[in-house]
């Protein structure tokens, strides 16, 4: 696939392969966008900045609502993509996709009403009978960058609001998986968005990332990632404003009253679905001494029952990692804890970016 800049699909001859992470077969190619391309999205953007914050509301409801109809409409094509270049099985790309749909649909009700505030002047000396009234202005250049966990449904967290507020934006998605959000820019010119309201750029985000973010045409960035690359975007930012939604480490506490059957069903969905790639999935389980054991017990045939697999098998429950070196990593964690005192109650096994289902016992708190 091309990528979009200054209101034309454009190839370039140095371009990056997308994966599928299953069977590391190519999907498609995109560009490597460099300093250049770059230059020309921030003009670009520029300009579309200004059509859009003349877009009356209205107009932008209309258009969002159309991208959202339209993402209704390609659901399965949508959901087998984001399968397909991510690796997650294709009930959870399908899921993805119908979140993508209520995200625009929202994105479209809110750009109906943002509205400012009255904020009432006498509690201060002179103030007497007069009020201060505030509105809501769009910020410009809003830059989008994107993970690969949810390579749709997160990019329209970002894309949504911003072209409700009456911003542009320069998307940025992640290597790994830029399809997905290749296809959101198609669908929203198709539903109407003025040509310069986007530009998707493609590439490395340690080539052109910090051009993106240190350029002062852009007023706000939307980052979704790692701690450290946030903390790094904020240092090269300067004065912008941005949003940060950073990595966790979510625990699961299981008390000694709690339903087991029950707790260890949610532990096994929240912490297995997109083979654990998810921000707030359970990462660790913090259980009672009481029930340490009996929650051990019911909790290891529900993973064992996890089929792993190709993720465009229809009977598989978890697929590949984004990429191999990523399950190699697991795999190295796994083998630090059980250097420690830790055990393997299930799993332990790689093939590829495939990692078996593991639960890791015994584990030291530190």
């Amino acid at each position: 696939m091309n990528m979009y800049v200054a209101g034309q699909w454009i190839d370039k001859p140095q371009t990056i392969n997308v994966m599928n992470p299953y069977d590391n077969s190519v999907l498609d190619t995109v560009p490597r966008a460099d300093r250049s391309d770059v230059e020309r999205a921030l003009g670009s953007a520029v300009r579309g900045a200004q059509v859009m914050a003349k877009l009356p509301g209205y107009e932008r409801w209309k258009i969002l609502k159309k991208a959202a109809e339209i993402i209704q409409t390609k659901n399965e094509e949508l959901g087998r993509l984001i399968s397909s270049e991510e690796g997650k099985v294709l009930a959870e790309g399908r899921l993805e996709a119908s979140r993508a749909f209520e995200t625009i649909m929202g994105s479209a009700e809110e750009a109906k009403r943002l509205h400012g505030e009255t904020v009432p002047l006498d509690g201060a000396p002179g103030g007497a009978g007069k009020v201060g009234l505030t509105i809501r202005v769009p910020c410009g250049v809003v830059a989008a960058i994107s993970p690969f966990n949810f390579p749709l449904n997160l990019v329209c967290h970002k894309v949504g609001p911003a072209l409700a507020a009456g911003n542009a934006v320069v998307l940025k998605p992640a290597t790994d998986t830029p399809l997905s959000a290749l296809k959101l820019t198609e669908i929203l010119l198709q539903a109407g968005l003025p040509p310069e309201g986007i530009q998707c750029v493609t590439g490395s985000g340690g080539e052109i990332g910090d051009v993106i973010c240190a350029d002062r045409r852009v007023r706000k960035i939307t980052f979704t990632g790692s701690r450290e690359v946030g903390e790094h975007i904020c240092r090269t930012a300067g004065i912008k404003k941005v949003t940060m939604e950073l990595g966790s480490n979510s625990p699961m506490i299981v008390m000694p009253d709690a339903d087991l059957d029950r707790v260890a069903a949610a532990v096994t969905s929240t912490g297995y679905a997109n083979a654990g790639q998810v921000c707030i999935s359970t990462q660790r389980v913090l259980a009672a001494g009481k029930v340490y054991g009996d929650f051990l017990d019911a909790l290891k045939p529900k993973v064992a029952a996890l089929t792993l697999g190709d993720q465009l098998d229809e009977k598989t429950k978890v697929g590949p990692m984004v990429r191999e070196k990523e399950a190699v990593r697991v795999g190295e964690w796994v083998k630090e804890a059980v250097a420690q005192g830790a055990r393997v109650v299930i799993g332990g096994e790689r093939r590829g970016a495939l990692y078996a289902p593991t639960i890791v016992a015994d584990v030291k708190p530190e």
